[in-house]
Order: structure tokens, then sequence, then C-alpha cells
């Protein structure tokens, strides 16, 4: 399994903005194959930052999802509208599950 964290950095102001847009993604990630679990996440304490949070059957699987059309159409309106979008910035983490349930 492959983990994928994708810190969002977010002012608490633009939090609901960045939650709503990835609303829509849920539901799309289930049609890609080798998604396992997609999950955005809030934090409790005051942070500036999101996360978004995906499992994958294998690394290949999450590289094909982020070169992939669909990759590129989910990300265009971001790439479109930066100076209005509410994230400042992201940094990726990826992880080998190495033991998990």
């Amino acid at each position: 399994m492959y983990v994928v964290m994708n810190e969002l950095h977010v002012p608490a102001e633009g939090r609901g903005n960045v939650a709503a847009r990835f609303a829509e993604s849920a539901e799309k990630m289930k049609q890609v194959p080798g998604c396992l679990d997609f999950m955005f996440l809030n934090p409790e304490e005051d942070e500036n930052f999101q996360i978004v949070m995906t499992k994958w059957a294998s690394k290949t699987d999450y590289e094909n999802w982020v070169n992939s059309d669909a990759f590129k159409q989910a990300h265009k309106k971001r790439r479109e509208n930066l100076d209005k979008s509410p994230t400042s910035g992201n940094k990726i983490y990826a992880y080998e599950a190495v033991h998990h349930l």
C-alpha cells in the first residue's frame, strides 16, 4: 500500500472554500484505478493547513493518477485561478505502508 498526504497551506478563513472544492473530488476518486481511500482532513487545532490523504494499492497506481488526463482536469481550475485560491502552498508526503490492518 502507498499513502500520499498533501498538506495544503490554508488560512482559517479559506478552509471552507478549499473543503468545498475537494467535496467534488471524493466521489470522483472512487473511479480511479488503484485508489483505495480518499480523505480530506480539517485540523482540530487552529492550524493553517488542511490535509488530503489518499491510499493506493501501489506507487504505480498513484503515479498513473498523477500523470492522467483526469488529474490534469481536476487541477486545471486551480492552475487557472492561482491568484484567487485561498491556498498559499502545499507539501506532499509519500509513504510505503509497512504495516496496516
